[in-house]
């Protein structure tokens, strides 16, 4: 055989080697990362549309006391710097947001330390929406779960249980915080029996409305916050799009902020379904 036949084939045999490797690393790779992508309960199922389940924050946004939560300065602009920055001044309990153990215990978790496996979980929506057309102080009850779990089974480990009264629909008027003339708020919420059937009988991790409270709005002493809050568990306020997502079976994805010894913060929160 001529030398350069034999440097030909000797070459082709290698690159054939580097090929074979390279294609079995890249095996080994996306089963890695297969592995690693249906290792969590959350995501095993699958997907297939994402639906935002966020409020944009404005200054108006309503707040749990009447008084903006909000503003943003602008601190450089495009025209005088060429580019654009602004500052914002942000109470923590605003727009759609997380309440953090903290926020009602001397002790708890700040919203930083909220384990981020906690963050993806699968979303049970209650949906009392019909009853609080009626009655604005409406409350998810043990009841309620009761149905729930008897239509979709067992409501899964690290779940959020959320409840849909379609209070969201009123965010941009004074209907959302409803206060009367003596300045009691009237909207839905979680009653504290519910919360405790919750901490009792299921692995949910957290808890959210559509409404500025996870206590109803005449709740005069936050029974379901101290119930649910210094357990270690968090909740999220002003939950948008309830309506177009599926009572069980979507995953709940919650961009938490993570300031240290923060009690909550703003999030932005999508559901993937």
């Amino acid at each position: 055989m001529c030398d350069i036949c034999v440097m030909n084939a000797v070459k082709d045999k290698m690159l054939s080697r580097r090929s074979f490797f390279k294609s079995a690393a890249v095996g080994a790779a996306a089963a890695a990362v297969g592995s690693s992508m249906t290792g969590t309960p959350a995501m095993a199922a699958g997907h297939g549309a994402v639906m935002d389940m966020t409020h944009e924050l404005y200054p108006d946004f309503p707040t749990y006391f009447g008084e903006s939560g909000f503003q943003m300065e602008s601190k450089f602009n495009f025209a005088e710097h060429h580019f654009n920055l602004n500052q914002l001044s942000i109470n923590e309990h605003t727009g759609t947001h997380v309440d953090a153990p903290l926020h009602f215990s001397a002790d708890g978790k700040s919203v930083a330390e909220i384990p981020v496996e906690n963050l993806i979980a699968p979303l049970c929506v209650i949906d009392i929406a019909a009853r609080a057309a009626d009655d604005a102080d409406a409350q998810v009850t043990p009841d309620d779960i009761k149905a729930w779990m008897a239509a979709n089974g067992e409501i899964p480990a690290n779940a959020c249980v959320a409840m849909y009264s379609g209070w969201a629909t009123k965010v941009a008027s004074d209907k959302f915080r409803n206060a009367d003339a003596e300045g009691k708020q009237h909207y839905p919420g979680f009653h504290v029996e519910a919360a405790k059937m919750l901490l009792e009988e299921t692995g949910a991790t957290s808890i959210g409305v559509d409404t500025l409270s996870l206590d109803h709005g005449m709740s005069a002493d936050f029974a379901t916050h101290y119930a649910w809050l210094p357990t270690g568990r968090f909740g999220i306020e002003n939950l948008a799009n309830l309506d177009q997502v599926p009572a069980a079976g979507a995953t709940l994805v919650i961009g938490a902020p993570k300031h240290r010894g923060g009690t909550g913060g703003p999030a932005r929160i999508f559901a993937m379904v």
